[in-house]
């Protein structure tokens, strides 16, 4: 079976493990040594049999011997030797291949939770895999023909005693490989459904407990639970029953070879000390195949595991980037048309519109309008299914994502914190990045300040060095968007997408977010925000009001909430909708 294809590759999954090469090919070498250094004791028992037994020759007896434990020493360290080289194969393909592995993850849109924890499980197995004894019996396999050789040369019975039971037993291993791949393959797929099923119910238990699912989703665990054991029971009772047999064949070629040699030895064609040497011989020419019957099992799951990998970095070439000059902060909008995630719902449909640089837009319309949609689509959260995103005429394609995020602040509807201080999330972790001193801190202490953060922040334990749990356990509502909030300030971006950005403030948290509007028209920056604040969208200069997916615009009107469909500038291109994705 070829697990892998070791090539140069623009797959950095094959380019991962060209680079663990050097590894395999010093192992492989080890393993000549290690495999001939396993006829010493064979060749020690004839020695004796045909040497000293006759002569009575001790002083032979211990020269054998002092031979015989200087090559079992050498054999037992390079083995050892060889155990650390694969685990280095594996740290080496961890360093190559986990952050790309990560980031491509990361930076497809279209995977959902399950397919982005399933990408990294799937990585972590396969480096697991290098350091296995399933490689061990792969670098031992390609000596089988050796040994039979070996048995050959010590009588041709023997050898073909040897021969038809290595056929049986890789002819026993085919079948088995058949008999349990599907099975393996689907109990593995349901298994990651059922995890990530799991990890959801684990990270809502709060939630859970609270509207009384507890129970019923536990059943759901358990029956997803048990439709996966009885997938790897049945898998692996069927694999049991090859390996019974292969092991049963095994120990019945060991005896006959016993017998065999016996019975040559009585009619003169074979000398006594080669009868324990034929079964010595052919154990271990059926050993690696016996054992690779026994790693089939993970083998078949690290092959799985590589193509997985390598369809997810299929089609994602790595691109160098023109380094673009900082936006102004004027937004063209054409043709827009977004998918919402993990669905075929059309969120959003040929949208087009103009924002000029400083300008305040309020985005408004009935939950489902696909207001979340377009500011998503605008941060680059979720790419367009057709049309573009212009940030002063360049495509939001032709940026590098992580530069061009630099210049947006967005503020998720989830406003989702992560795991680490305070000043790490409204920083976006730059320390992480080599950035950091007085500079930092300043910027973040003006970002929350900008927010009336700045207290809130202060009172808490250790202030800004206080460490928030995953999803910002420990804080209120109101503090964790708070703080989301200044992370979007941060770095004071030409660009601003707030979404719902009162959801969960308070008068004095909203009268700041004010304050924070007017700052920013005073410097310039380009605002788009939505919300069902009637006082926060007094602030805004014009509104985009959205209606089922598509997007017409209106000038603020006198008295909100009432809205008059006055024109208020020409869109730059209204065309008729499309349910078609092209």
């Amino acid at each position: 079976m070829t697990l892998f294809r070791l090539r140069n590759s623009s797959n950095p999954v094959e380019r991962g493990l060209a680079a663990c090469q050097p590894h395999f090919v010093t192992a492989g070498l080890f393993s000549v040594i290690i495999n001939l250094l396993y006829l010493v004791p064979t060749l020690y028992m004839m020695q004796i049999y045909n040497r000293v037994l006759p002569d009575s020759g001790l002083v032979t007896l211990a020269a054998l011997s002092v031979i015989a434990l200087l090559g079992i020493t050498t054999l037992s360290g390079l083995d050892w030797l060889r155990a650390r080289i694969l685990v280095r194969a594996g740290a080496q393909i961890d360093v190559a291949l986990a952050g790309s592995t990560l980031a491509t993850v990361m930076a497809q849109p279209h995977l959902g939770r399950q397919e982005r924890a399933e990408a990294m499980r799937n990585f972590d197995q396969l480096r697991q895999f290098l350091s296995s004894p399933g490689v061990f019996a792969l670098l031992d396999a390609p000596w089988t023909p050796i040994y039979l050789i070996a048995a050959f040369l010590l009588h041709p019975l023997i050898g073909l005693l040897t021969l038809v039971t290595a056929v049986a037993i890789v002819t026993l291993a085919w079948a088995n490989e058949r008999a349990v791949k599907a099975g393996l393959t689907e109990a593995a797929d349901h298994a990651s459904q059922a995890y990530a099923r799991q990890h959801h119910i684990v990270s809502h238990a709060e939630e859970v407990r609270a509207l009384g699912l507890g129970s019923a989703l536990v059943a759901r665990q358990l029956a997803d639970r048990q439709t996966t054991n009885r997938l790897s029971v049945q898998a692996g009772f069927t694999s049991g029953n090859f390996g019974a047999t292969i092991k049963y064949l095994r120990l019945i070629a060991q005896s006959a070879a016993l017998g065999l040699g016996a019975w040559l030895a009585v009619n003169g064609s074979l000398s006594a000390g080669a009868i324990f040497a034929s079964s010595l011989l052919l154990s271990r020419a059926l050993q690696p195949v016996e054992q690779i019957n026994g790693a089939w099992k993970s083998m078949v799951e690290a092959r799985r595991c590589y193509h997985k990998l390598v369809a997810l970095f299929a089609g994602t070439q790595p691109r160098e980037f023109t380094v673009l000059p900082a936006p102004s902060g004027a937004i063209q909008v054409e043709r827009l048309t977004v998918v919402a995630p993990q669905s075929d719902r059309i969120a959003l449909i040929d949208a087009s519109f103009d924002v000029a640089p400083g300008e305040i837009v309020g985005i408004v319309g009935a939950s489902g309008a696909g207001k979340s949609s377009l500011l998503r689509a605008l941060a680059g959260a979720t790419p367009p299914a057709r049309g573009h995103v212009r940030f002063d005429g360049a495509s939001s394609s032709d940026w590098d994502p992580e530069m061009l995020a630099r210049h947006i602040g967005y503020l998720p509807q989830s406003f989702v914190l992560f795991s680490g201080t305070i000043k790490e999330n409204i920083s976006c972790f730059r320390g992480l990045l080599g950035e950091g001193g007085p500079e930092l801190d300043e910027a973040v202490i003006t970002a929350a300040k900008a927010i009336g953060a700045h207290e809130m922040i202060l009172g808490l334990p250790q202030g800004y060095d206080t460490v928030i749990g995953m999803g910002a356990l420990g804080l209120s509502a109101g503090q964790t968007q708070r703080i989301a909030i200044a992370r979007a300030l941060f770095g004071a971006p030409r660009i601003l997408l707030l979404d719902e950005p009162t959801a969960h403030l308070d008068s004095e948290a909203k009268h700041a977010l004010g304050k924070t509007l007017a700052a920013l028209r005073m410097r310039g920056a380009t605002v788009l925000l939505s919300a069902h604040d009637s006082d926060i969208l007094a602030a805004t200069d014009r509104l985009l009001v959205l209606q089922q997916g598509r997007v017409a615009e209106r000038p603020l009107p006198e008295g909100l909430p009432s809205l008059r469909p006055v024109p208020h500038r020409p869109v730059t291109s209204q065309t008729p909708a499309s349910h078609e994705v092209g």
